[in-house]
């Protein structure tokens, strides 16, 4: 390549390096993303993709490819001795267009994050693999910290060494990086094998419904996929037993009659393993220009699914926040990414462990009390209510984050748009410059939000906060909403507003598509005012849709200062071909 270097290298391209890439270049940060395989990956690993990542995946492009051809799925049951303790329906959650999970193979994810990737500009060197990393430190003379990486292709047979400010490491459970910049791995692996195999089932119903059949001798979980099923068990391992073969569909077809309802046959199986589950968080996810994601930093159980979206939604996390940094926000930013996902992470880890543990209690008096517990929390619908929520990571509380403040007049937003949380939707009436008929709509495109609420003086407000963002050159990252009331006041605005509201019908900035546009709220948004009732108020809604800051109308250029002020990055040119 020639031109500017890209100022992030990616390490890994599996589903949270590649999110993290598609992010990057969306938002306007040309980045290099090296992998050590020679393609996308191939084995189905993850399957369940739940609506914290499908909103993640939404903003960067790809979820309605993934949707098309996914499976939605039902249910869960959960059975024991034969009889079915307990159910959960799936598809309920609301507050969100994705109110159930997906079953997508996680190839087919990978195909289409690296298809939007290219979409975008970037590509993917393949096999080429970091091979040694150095963190230089900041210096006594002002430098800066960075980070020198040697990188050894196979294709070209030569080594590279690199220095870039920033370096994300998405390289998976055995990370090279994490363990060069000593980053310890802690946690515990179970003391089971467990044997997956993918393929058809014959005997199996119609409905998508994912079974946990919990015997005394072990689990099996029979998975519904697009094209086939999954089925999944433990067994005991033998003395040092490290083998890593894969299981026959003979072994596999055993299992499921002993433990299965009775009457499948499992036949045609495409992949098959065997590995050990481990239930794992690293202590930090950041060694300063160093920044660790996805299994490079947390490692969980196969109950739930958590793995691949823990991943997806850290690659998205990170993404938008080193664009940011990268296009002029506080460098302190980055300290949000560990304090946000790392607490995401442990509790995802500690779902999915107690789970696996509760698969496999062998104490006759601890099954009767889990089977009754199933039996309780299913007939009160506790079940439903509780868990899928945790499942689905949609609504994580960053409240304690240092990436979310209050600012001068913040009284006046309404309560509902608690600081540190995903925004509720409202719904909406388009005026100008959207087509959104809802709050999650206009923000389904990952940009920075600045949400500016009332009546002709927040039209003003909105104008002033659009022109800033015009001469900054952010207009493509950053996106101004006046939310007008259902019935605005009619006048002038404000002569204490920065600049007059403008003709929102005949304005060319909203047509030129400059991040400017008008809607009004149907009903009454977010519960009704604040303590402020009457006077407008302004929220910063972050590219995941949280609430980064509020403020009343004295405090917009604050909040203004909190946003990207720097143009997009320039991208570099690919070397031409010999």
């Amino acid at each position: 390549m020639t031109g500017p270097i890209p100022p992030v290298l990616i390490v890994g391209a599996g589903p949270t390096g590649l999110t993290a890439a598609c992010v990057l270049w969306d938002l306007g940060v040309p980045c290099r993303v090296v992998d050590r395989r020679p393609g996308p990956g191939i084995a189905p690993k993850g399957l369940v993709l739940w609506s914290g990542a499908l909103e993640c995946l939404d903003r960067v492009g790809v979820a309605a490819r993934l949707a098309s051809s996914a499976l939605p799925l039902a249910g869960a049951s959960y059975w024991s001795k034969g009889r079915r303790l307990a159910v959960a329906r799936f598809g309920g959650l609301t507050g969100t267009a994705f109110p159930g999970p997906l079953c997508v193979p996680q190839p087919v994810t990978e195909r289409a994050l690296h298809a939007r990737l290219t979409e975008l500009g970037g590509t993917v060197e393949w096999e080429t693999e970091a091979t040694a990393v150095t963190v230089e430190r900041a210096g006594a003379s002002g430098t800066a910290e960075s980070v020198t990486v040697t990188l050894r292709s196979a294709a070209g047979g030569g080594e590279e060494t690199v220095t870039v400010p920033w370096l994300v490491a998405s390289d998976g459970a055995r990370s090279m990086i994490r363990d060069s910049v000593g980053i310890p791995f802690e946690g515990h692996t179970f003391d089971r094998t467990f044997l997956i195999g993918d393929g058809l089932l014959a005997g199996a119903g119609a409905e998508a419904e994912v079974q946990h059949h919990i015997t005394p001798d072990g689990v099996l979980v029979i998975v519904p996929q697009p094209d086939g099923h999954r089925v999944f068990f433990d067994i005991e391992p033998e003395d040092g037993d490290d083998r890593t073969e894969a299981p026959s569909e003979e072994l596999l077809q055993r299992l499921l009659d002993e433990r299965g309802p009775g009457g499948l046959r499992l036949h045609g199986t495409w992949w098959t393993s065997r590995f050990r589950v481990h239930a794992k968080v690293a202590p930090r996810f950041r060694a300063g220009p160093v920044l660790l994601a996805g299994d490079a930093v947390h490692a969980h159980t196969t109950a739930g699914g958590q793995g691949l979206n823990t991943g997806i939604q850290d690659g998205y996390d990170l993404g938008w926040k080193l664009a940011s940094v990268v296009r002029g926000c506080d460098p302190a930013l980055l300290d949000s990414f560990e304090a946000e996902r790392r607490p995401a992470s442990v509790r995802a880890v500690a779902n999915g462990d107690q789970q696996t543990r509760m698969w496999l209690l062998r104490s006759p008096a601890a099954r009767f009390v889990r089977d009754n517990v199933m039996r309780l929390l299913s007939a009160t619908g506790l079940l439903e209510r509780k868990a899928l929520p945790l499942l689905a990571q949609l609504d994580l509380d960053h409240s304690a984050s240092p990436a979310v403040t209050d600012l001068d007049g913040a009284r006046a937003v309404p309560r509902a748009l608690r600081l540190g949380r995903r925004a509720p939707d409202a719904a909406l009436t388009p005026v100008q410059g959207t087509t959104a008929r809802s709050l999650h709509a206009h923000l389904s495109d990952g940009r920075h939000t600045l949400l500016i609420h009332g009546d002709h003086t927040a039209g003003a407000l909105a104008a002033h906060a659009a022109a800033t963002v015009r001469t900054r050159g952010t207009a493509d990252a950053i996106r101004i909403l006046w939310l007008q009331p259902t019935d605005p006041a009619p006048g002038p605005a404000s002569t204490s507003g920065p600049a007059p509201a403008p003709d929102v019908a005949s304005d060319p900035a909203v047509h030129r598509g400059l991040g400017w546009a008008v809607a009004r709220e149907r009903g009454v948004a977010f519960g009704g005012a604040g303590a402020g009732a009457g006077l407008p108020w302004c929220v910063y809604l972050r590219p995941d849709g949280v609430v980064a800051a509020r403020s009343g109308a004295a405090g917009l250029d604050a909040l203004l200062d909190l946003l990207p002020s720097r143009p997009p990055h320039p991208a570099p040119v690919p070397a031409a071909r010999s």
